[in-house]
């Protein structure tokens, strides 16, 4: 046990008390507001492309645009039992241990559910949102939501997609006009290859939609035929298509982790690796080149590792990828990749994944608040081994380059 906070000088972060669900966000982030001020981030322009939204604290209101009638009013018809919740009715839990927040004593994402929303002129949700944008200064936010990112494992492909078209009705038409610098990449139904096309023709013109996502945890092949008309419809229309990493207590190899902080620290990874194998190997580079593709949420310490590891297996084997016109390395190397989590223990080692990455051309600040581990804009302006405009393109103009809404 840290000792430390027995000592005179230590105590909770929050001003008027220990951080709880109830907490302000500004009181949550005064330490970043500093920060902000002191680096001059005015001066900047800067893109948050992973914040969550608690989309449970909403689910209400999202289950009642399901467009299916019959499956809306078996959802609704929770709430009309004596004594009973909607909850998450339809959701489908990934399982496992929910023990981020470490026996209380780490906040988790539930920082936002009660705290007091005192404009009453938006949507709720939009609130703590508009809070956290101000705190650390930044000038975009890119939603995703928290739960629906296990979707992909959902056991029945109608209520995915439902879901899917429920959560982009709801953002676009009751969240997001709150505030003009909220956006979003909406969730492709990726079971469903004829629901996704819809989507696009859906929203692939809204102004608040500047891209599209696949959750990452599910065992869809991407390189899979079904999918290649979907990828031809995104880069047709100039619109980025992101990979969002999550944890899957599901996958019977990960089950052997038995603790949140093993599972973190591979599930994450795994998932976006598998993805990014079929991508590369499969020739979708060479097949779309003019589609952008992000990985969120994996970090950066795995790229290093599978530039090498292809590279060197590409080399022995190349006639099993034979539409690559170059080394699987170069391929990563034209990919975008968000920071969050950035690896920091070894600063070596992190400039030079910068270096192979091109990271002052190709990263993308994310700070995935409202989570634990999330990272402020100065996780980004206190590298020493980054020019200022490495730091600038980094934090925002790289964004505003491959998403032509921002």
């Amino acid at each position: 046990m840290d000792d430390r906070i027995s000592q005179p000088g230590f105590r909770d972060m929050g001003i008027n008390g220990p951080l709880t669900s109830e907490s302000d966000t500004r009181e949550t982030l005064r330490h970043a507001a500093k920060y902000r001020d002191k680096m001059g981030f005015k001066d900047y322009f800067i893109v948050d492309l992973d914040t969550h939204h608690v989309e449970t604290s909403s689910w209400n209101e999202i289950i009642e645009f399901v467009e299916d009638p019959i499956l809306r009013e078996e959802a609704l018809s929770f709430k009309r039992k004596p004594d009973s919740r909607l909850g998450t009715v339809l959701y489908h839990a990934n399982g496992g241990m929910f023990s981020q927040s470490v026996s209380g004593r780490i906040p988790h994402s539930n920082l936002s559910p009660g705290e007091p929303r005192d404009d009453k002129t938006v949507h709720p949700d939009v609130v703590p949102l508009r809070r956290a944008m101000d705190s650390f200064g930044i000038d975009r936010m890119i939603m995703f939501p928290n739960a629906l990112l296990q979707i992909g494992t959902h056991p029945n492909i109608k209520i995915e997609t439902n879901l899917a078209f429920a959560y982009a009705k709801f953002l676009t038409e009751v969240v997001l006009p709150g505030d003009p610098r909220l956006k979003t990449m909406a969730l492709l139904p990726f079971s469903d290859p004829d629901a996704c096309e819809r989507m696009i023709e859906m929203y692939g013109d809204h102004p608040s939609v500047i891209g599209f996502s696949i959750t990452s945890v599910r065992y869809s092949p991407v390189h899979d035929n079904k999918y290649m008309r979907i990828y031809r419809m995104l880069e047709e229309r100039g619109l980025p298509l992101s990979f969002h990493a999550g944890f899957n207590w599901q996958d019977g190899y990960l089950r052997q982790l038995d603790k949140f902080i093993t599972m973190h620290a591979i599930s994450f990874v795994l998932c976006n690796m598998v993805h990014m194998a079929n991508w590369v190997m499969h020739g979708l580079c060479e097949r779309f080149p003019k589609l952008p593709v992000v990985w969120i949420e994996s970090g950066l310490a795995y790229l290093p590792f599978m530039m090498q590891r292809l590279d060197n297996e590409y080399l022995m084997r190349q006639s099993e990828a034979p539409l690559l016109k170059k080394l699987p390395s170069e391929y990563i190397r034209d990919m975008y990749h968000c920071c969050q989590p950035m690896e920091r223990t070894n600063m070596k080692l992190l400039q030079a994944t910068f270096e192979a990455i091109d990271a002052e051309n190709r990263l993308l600040y994310s700070s995935d608040w409202p989570h634990w581990d999330f990272d402020a804009p100065s996780i980004i302006t206190d590298l020493a081994f980054v020019s200022e405009q490495g730091k600038r393109n980094i934090l925002g103009e790289n964004a505003r380059r491959i998403y032509k809404k921002l």
